[in-house]
């Protein structure tokens, strides 16, 4: 077996070790009394906000406390679970668009799907519900490595819409759950963010800036 690529490493890290320290302060074995509100002070203060967003917009006021919202509530997670559940999936995308992007297209990949993610969950739905967890930009990982399948798929001259079957199951998961326990707002975030890591992909991928300057060229 291959080692994960480093990054991918660091990653899930901060997202898992976070939710440690969350998981023992409320039980009291770190922190003292203060720890049991660890998680509730880090949500208010990393979590996305859609109504903050819609005041920065709105003012013309962008502080960098509240800008990088968008960029650190991957790592808030709302229980143990959620988070190991992010987690494992991390682990297992980020590892594969690791090994054939590199590490520096998975950072883009997470960062920039959690961002967009967030973006259109701020525009379409504007809940005041804040929205934490990794998964807009695991989402963004699945993105990448359908881009990957697309392409390996087409040079073998196999059917590429199989490489669309992680995210069609996903989508289904998602809607039988949403019957059964009442839907989430934040779907629109996660297919928002495998979407953006798709489009990532194709620039990312080992010659996809150079297919995509020459197609530029051509046009003109």
């Amino acid at each position: 077996m291959n080692p994960l690529p480093p990054v991918v490493i660091a990653l899930f890290l901060i997202v898992v070790g976070l939710e440690v320290a969350f998981t023992l302060g409320a039980r009291g074995i770190i922190g003292g009394p203060a720890a049991v509100g660890w998680r509730l002070g880090v949500l208010e203060r990393f979590a996305f906000s859609a109504e903050i967003f819609t005041w920065m917009r709105e003012t013309g006021r962008w502080p960098l406390e509240h800008v990088a919202r968008f960029l650190t509530y991957p790592f808030v997670h709302a229980s143990f679970t959620h988070a190991l559940f992010a987690g494992v999936m991390l682990l297992a995308l980020g590892k594969m668009v690791g090994e054939a992007m590199g590490s520096v297209a998975v950072i883009a990949i997470f960062f920039g799907s959690a961002a967009g993610g967030a973006l259109v969950y701020a525009l379409v739905i504007g809940s005041a519900a804040p929205l934490i967890g990794a998964f807009p930009a695991v989402y963004g990982l699945i993105g990448g490595f359908t881009y990957i399948l697309w392409l390996r798929l087409g040079q073998t001259g196999e059917n590429q819409i199989r490489a669309f079957t992680l995210i069609g199951f996903l989508l289904f998961i998602q809607l039988v759950f949403g019957l059964l326990f009442g839907s989430n707002p934040e779907w629109v975030a996660d297919l928002s963010g495998f979407a953006i890591g798709f489009a990532l992909s194709t620039v990312l991928v080992p010659g996809g800036w150079s297919k995509l300057v020459n197609r530029l060229r051509q046009r003109n």
